[in-house]
């Protein structure tokens, strides 16, 4: 299985780059020990759209174009749920299980993503109601799908 981490939107070099880097280097060392394929992280460009509802479908289309057939989709959504790290666990491992090529999870750009992208999600995840910086959401998935990697390789990272 695949992990995609699709995001509106550049990193810019400097520190947020190296720490997303290194948690997603650590997940995809983790993760090797029960089938885990490798971490990809794909860069969508914004959308230089005058129009915010064409931006937004602008960058859901791009972002529609990079989910593999078959694949569990997961929305960075602030409505969305509150998981912790062992029932994000436990939801890559039922995906794995029923043999899902990848789970993708996507960060949407200022605007939001379009209602048909939304549609495609299996789950909605929230880090709290707080907005925000896509820049940190993305630091903070790759530190959770590095914790979710440790859960299921039973490492001692995580602590309850």
């Amino acid at each position: 299985m695949r992990i995609i981490v699709a995001a509106v939107g550049r990193l810019k070099k400097g520190p947020e780059t190296e720490l997303s880097e290194r948690y997603a280097k650590r997940a995809a060392q983790t993760g090797r020990s029960f089938g885990l394929r490798n971490i990809d992280i794909i860069e969508i460009r914004e959308s230089r759209a005058d129009d915010p509802g064409k931006r937004m479908l602008e960058e859901s289309i791009a972002l529609a174009n990079v989910i593999p057939q078959r694949a569990a989709v997961v929305l960075l959504d602030a409505q969305g749920e509150n998981l912790d790290s062992a029932s994000l666990a436990a939801r890559l491992a039922q995906w794995r299980a029923d043999d899902r090529p990848a789970a993708v999870f996507m960060i949407g750009g200022a605007d939001g993503l379009a209602p048909t992208l939304r549609a495609k999600a299996e789950l909605r995840l929230a880090f709290g109601t707080a907005t925000w910086p896509h820049q940190l959401v993305r630091i903070m998935l790759l530190e959770q799908l590095y914790r979710v990697t440790t859960i299921l390789a039973g490492h001692p990272y995580h602590r309850a």
